[in-house]
């Protein structure tokens, strides 16, 4: 079993690697295409091509460029409705002969629509229609009766995805711009959520002067519930930080702490976030730094502190 399967993979990714070794300006041609299109980017095929075509589409439409699959079969009994002026078409099909594809080329010619025909047979009366065709072809199916379409739809497969990746590059699409088609999941809370979404603003930062005692700020740091507090000048900038753990290692030191000013036991230049930065990078932060909280801040160069993010807020958004 193990050895029939390495050959399969062998096999695909063999498929995969002359597909690449072909790539010239058709390839090119077919994306330049696609990004002058001001309808969507329709794409149909039937069988096993049809469910490569779905996820090309679902890939495209997720990263940039309007998307939709169209069932040949169905397109036949009304559905070629979907089709509008501006819609470019790939038409997936290896044998390039599929009847359902066949039969709704002369609808997508009659209606003026750029083709792109993606096929095993260049010669084949859907190669011979395409405005751009593009060889998909393989040398050997990884089934070993070379039945099931198995290294011909991966070969199919990949070619969607590269297709669909230098459209990305080519419209500068960012990781922003993924997070809007993206918002359910704990992806989109990645991509979406930042930093001012989730922090403690307002009185319910918890700050003290740098002369506080420290029996004092641990009232500050209790009634806040963080676990810490900031410590800032007379001018309201941050200058450090105590935290519970600062306390405990203090305890266990045997060093008198309740009567001392916070600011000779604090922890000087205190880690720091931008409100407008993804709460990603927040949690990204903390686990360098191994801390459970950062002061957030308008700017590089603000000194005063507008928020807190605490590693729960982010746990309790799904971000962690």
């Amino acid at each position: 079993m193990i050895e029939t399967a390495k050959n399969v993979l062998q096999v695909e990714a063999d498929a995969i690697l002359a597909l690449s070794d072909r790539l010239d300006h058709g390839f090119e041609k077919a994306v330049e295409m696609i990004l002058a299109c001001r309808g969507r980017v329709v794409i149909t095929g039937m069988g096993k091509s049809g469910l490569i075509c779905q996820k090309v589409a679902a890939t495209m439409a997720s990263t940039g460029t309007p998307a939709l699959f169209l069932h040949p079969a169905e397109g036949i009994h009304g559905d070629l409705g979907m089709l509008m002026k501006g819609d470019v078409v790939i038409a997936v099909s290896n044998s390039g002969e599929t009847e359902e594809i066949t039969r709704i080329l002369p609808v997508i010619k009659r209606m003026g629509l750029p083709l792109i025909a993606m096929t095993g047979k260049v010669a084949s009366v859907l190669g011979r229609a395409g405005d751009v065709t593009l060889d998909i072809s393989v040398k050997e199916e990884a089934c070993p009766l070379g039945l099931a379409p198995t290294a011909s739809t991966t070969a199919t497969l990949a070619l969607g995805d590269a297709m669909a990746v230098a459209l990305l590059v080519k419209r500068g699409f960012r990781a922003e711009d993924f997070a809007l088609f993206h918002p359910g999941g704990s992806l989109g809370k990645k991509l979406l959520l930042r930093v001012e979404d989730m922090m403690h603003s307002g009185d319910d930062v918890p700050l003290v002067g740098e002369q506080t005692l420290l029996k004092e700020a641990l009232f500050e740091i209790t009634s806040k519930k963080l676990g810490v507090t900031g410590v800032v000048d007379d001018n309201g900038g941050l200058v450090g930080v105590f935290t519970d753990g600062d306390l405990r290692r203090c305890i266990e030191s045997g060093f008198d702490i309740l009567n001392q000013p916070i600011s000779s036991i604090m922890s000087r230049n205190p880690k720091r976030i931008l409100r407008g930065n993804l709460a990603a990078k927040a949690l990204q932060r903390m686990e360098q730094h191994s801390i459970t909280s950062l002061f957030v801040f308008e700017d590089e160069h603000s000194p005063i502190p507008v928020g807190i993010i605490h590693i729960h807020d982010l746990l309790k958004a799904g971000v962690a």
